[in-house]
This record gives C-alpha cells, sequence and structure tokens, in this order.
C-alpha cells in the first residue's frame, strides 16, 4: 500500500495532507462530510486524483487506532 499521508513541519504547519499535495486529510473529511462525493472533491482540488483520495482514505480506515481488538 502507498503512503498516501504524510506530515512535515514545513507544510501546512505538520498537519496530516496527501502526498504531493497542500490538502489536508481534514479538508478531505470535513468535505466528504458535506455530503460532497470523491469526484467533486477532485473537481474542486485540482492536486488531488480519484486515486489520491481513495487511497488517503483507505490509508485512514486502516489505522490502528481504527481497527478492532
Amino acid at each position: 500500500m502507498k503512503n498516501w499521508i504524510v506530515a512535515d513541519p514545513e507544510h501546512l504547519g505538520g498537519s496530516p495532507r496527501v502526498r504531493g499535495t497542500r490538502i489536508s486529510v481534514a479538508l478531505i473529511l470535513e468535505s466528504l462530510a458535506a455530503g460532497l462525493s470523491v469526484a467533486e472533491i477532485v473537481d474542486a482540488y485540482p492536486s488531488l486524483t480519484g486515486e489520491s483520495v481513495r487511497g488517503a482514505l483507505a490509508e485512514l480506515a486502516h489505522q490502528k487506532e481504527l481497527q478492532p481488538a
């Protein structure tokens, strides 16, 4: 699995973002919660691709904290 989520102090103050962009993971989650589709998010933020959004979401879903014990 690719690492789609990265964080470093030089970008967005260290907040998690989608690799290769300045788009925070929180922005993607907020957009989905507001009812936007992946296609609408990609249209709104051209530095994202459908693959990068889905990859970041899959990476979040597979984090240890979200997995059953």
